[in-house]
Order: structure tokens, then sequence, then C-alpha cells
């Protein structure tokens, strides 16, 4: 799976960026030096790390989060409870919404602009000939920063897969899985027994895994025991219940009732129950039930209006498509509008599929990136029945679309972590002017 550039094809004008350069520039040269984005494999990127002194965290607990959606709604759960019990946590996340830093963070805090740019000139010393993708330096950046601030607890979120993402050069001690569907098929395999070989590589012999997916490929758990892993499966060893208004969590060592329906999804904030309860056993039940009730994250169903109602969601596979979907049916929407933009490499007719029955005005866009498909992409794959507008970029979609809300409709902007990006700094630049 590793497709590794030649030396000749890294740019022969692109040079290392001098001494307390900036993070874009930084982040610039990072994308420029190894044009393959995605370069599955870890035997360049553990050697930069052996190098630098960042494969054994003996003074940290791990916990490694991989699943095809739900990583970061689990990371942001799981980060927030320890936080609250006064453990020193940091969490590498990807990608970023609106800034870079957001990558690492550190006791709540994203990373700055200094000491980014600090991991970024020691792994530049360090790598000698070696190339390491973008991810790669994020990823070896975010371990560099982590060492030096002695943590209690590192998360980690696979960017893509497990087994082989870069995340994995290390060793942890708790395992999670949130969930498994078909997504980036072309490097994980086009089935979901495929797909959970993959994830089940983050896993570790003689440590437990925390797995969230209901309807498990029998491959998952044959890989988990192939490994000496321990498996905690939902509906087996731990379960959770939904009510009208609340709902309930249950494991052979705790039972917790009557707590508050949480804004990021439930199946998610089970499973970082679960792994909770192996991570720090003894964390304080009030603090668990505080943390899953009030943690937010960017980019899930996130309200950004309320009169008309207007949610973002990074929602971009067919699975979370139809998560998202139940949450907005639960909220009885008249008239569903919704704003779409997604990469061309993604199932977009499976996605729209989801969606088409229920959406009663379409605003298709292009993003400005050379992954993005078209609005007329997008269009293509609707039933000709449905309502469609087409746009050249997300400022013109947006701008159509709020000379035709109505105060009782419901808008859902989706399809890519750019395409909610794009509509966030739009919002934000209305707000400032």
């Amino acid at each position: 799976m590793s497709v590794v550039p030649k030396k000749e094809q890294v740019h022969s004008s692109t040079h290392v960026p001098m001494q307390n350069a900036s993070l874009t520039t930084w982040t610039n040269y990072l994308l420029a030096i190894h044009p393959t984005e995605i370069d599955m494999g870890l035997t360049r990127v553990s050697q930069v790390a052996k190098q630098m002194g960042l494969l054994n965290f003996d003074e940290s607990q791990v916990v490694t989060v991989a699943g095809t959606n739900g990583k970061g709604s689990t990371c942001a759960m799981i980060e927030a409870a320890l936080r609250l019990e006064g453990l020193s946590v940091g969490v590498y996340s990807s990608p970023h919404l609106l800034h870079y830093n957001e990558r690492v963070r550190i006791n709540g805090q994203d990373a700055s602009d200094r000491d980014l740019v600090a991991a970024f000139e020691a792994i530049e010393r360090e790598r000698g000939e070696i190339s390491l993708t973008f991810f790669e330096y994020a990823t070896l950046a975010g371990l560099y920063l982590f060492k030096a601030s002695r943590l209690d607890v590192i998360v980690l979120e696979v960017g893509l897969g497990g087994r082989l993402d870069a995340t994995n050069i290390i060793d942890a001690d708790v395992a999670v899985i949130t969930s498994i569907d078909l997504d980036h098929q072309e490097y994980l395999g086009d089935t979901r027994e495929q797909v959970a070989v993959e994830k089940a590589g983050i896993c570790r012999q003689g440590k437990s895994v925390i797995i969230g997916e209901p309807n498990m490929p029998a491959t998952l758990m044959k890989t988990v025991n192939d490994i000496g892993a321990h498996g905690y499966v939902v509906g087996k060893d731990f379960h959770y219940q939904e009510f009208e208004d609340h709902w309930s969590f249950q494991d052979q060592w705790i039972n917790l009732f009557d707590m508050a329906i949480p804004s990021l999804p439930l199946p998610n904030a089970a499973t970082a129950i679960a792994a909770l309860r192996h991570i720090c056993p003894s964390l304080s039940l009030s603090h668990i039930r505080q943390a899953i009730s009030h943690t937010q994250l960017s980019g899930r169903l996130e309200c950004v209006s309320e009169c008309p109602k207007v949610y973002l969601d990074v929602a971009h596979n067919p699975h979370a498509a139809r998560y998202l979907l139940s949450r907005l049916q639960a909220k009885h929407p008249k008239r569903l509008l919704a704003l779409c933009g997604m990469l061309k490499d993604k199932d977009i007719a499976q996605v729209l599929s989801v969606f088409s029955p229920h959406v009663s005005l379409w605003y298709c866009c292009d993003l400005k990136v050379p992954r993005s498909a078209t609005g007329a992409d997008l269009a293509a794959c609707l039933p000709q029945t449905d309502a469609v507008q087409v746009f050249n970029s997300l400022d013109f979609a947006w701008a159509q679309l709020q000379e035709e809300l109505q105060e009782d409709d419901i808008v859902i902007v989706f399809g890519s972590f750019y395409t909610v990006a794009g509509i966030k700094t739009l919002i934000k630049g209305n707000d400032s002017a």
C-alpha cells in the first residue's frame, strides 16, 4: 500500500524554511516536499520517530482511537472526562477545520504556532533523506510536543485505517474502534470485512480494545484474537439505552441512569464511557456524566443559527449520512434544505441517496480544493425530480440559500470538512463585518 515518491520527484525549488519562519511557510513546505498526499506504511515515519526518541511513552498512558466515523467525538469526550479528573491530557486529531493548530491539543489548548514550528524544525533536522508526508510530519510534531509535556494520557486519533496509519507507530495501552463502514476503499478495501482488519491493527497483545460497532464483521474479532488483545464489545460487555429525554449505560462495573442526552452521537458517548473505565477505573462518575453531557465538537451537528435552524456537519460517507439524517428527522422539520459540497473520491451517490427523499431544496457547490467534485457532479447524482441549484462556490450557494430561507426551515450544511470550514469562515466574516 506504500507508494513512496522517488527522490527526484521532490520539488527542486523547495527550500527548507529559514529559522523562525511562520507556521504557514512550514505547512506550505510540508505539502510541497512529498507530492503523495497519502503514503501508507510505517517504515519511514518509525525510523524518524526512533531517531527522535518518540517511540516510547512509558510516562504516559496512550489511547488510540480508530473507526470510520465517530473518532473525533469519542476523543473529545474521553479528553473532557480525564481533564475534569485533574489529569494532564494531549490529543492528536485530524483534519483541522479552521486552523492547523487544532491538530495538537494539550490540556485543552491548541498548540501555538511557535511550538509547532519548533517541532517541525526538530523533525527536519533528524529526517535526513527520509521523505515524510504532511500527515506524518503532523503526527511526529504532536508526539514531539506530547513528549516534552510529560502528560498523564495521550489520545491519538487515527487518520486513515489503523494498521498502516502513522499514529500506529505508538503502542496503545487502550485501543478504541468506534465504527466499521466503507470509506477510503482504495486504501482500506471495498468490504466491511477488509476495513475491519485495518482498524483492528491498532490493537496490542494483552491490552484492551473497546469496540463500539454493534454490527461487527467476523474479521474484526478474529483479528483482535489473533493479536491477543482483550475485546470489550457493545451489546455484550457494555450496554446503553436511549429514552425520550435521557439515556443509560451499564457494564460489569457501573450503572449510570438518567443521563442527559448528549449533543454528540450516543453510540460514541457509550464507547467513550467504556473506554474511560479501562483508561482510569477510579474516574469519578460525576465527572463522566458532566463530560458526556456537555462536550461539544465543531462541525458535528453544530447549530450556528436558531431561527431558522442551521446545522453544520462534516458527514461525508453513507454511515455518517444515515446517522445525521436520523438526528435531523427527530427535529421534525417542515422543510429541510441542504447545502452540500463533497470531494470527488467520496461515495457521492450513496451519501446523497440517503438525504434525497427528505430534502426540499438542494444547493450543490464546488469546493476550492483540487479534490473537489463540482456542484454539477453532485446534481447528477440526484433524481431529476429533486429541486437542485448548482453553484461554483460556497459563497454563492450560501448567499442564495439565505434569500430563500423561511423561519421554520431546517438547513443542513454537510459533505466535507472543507464545506463546514468554508461556511464557518463566511459566518465569522459576516459577524465581524
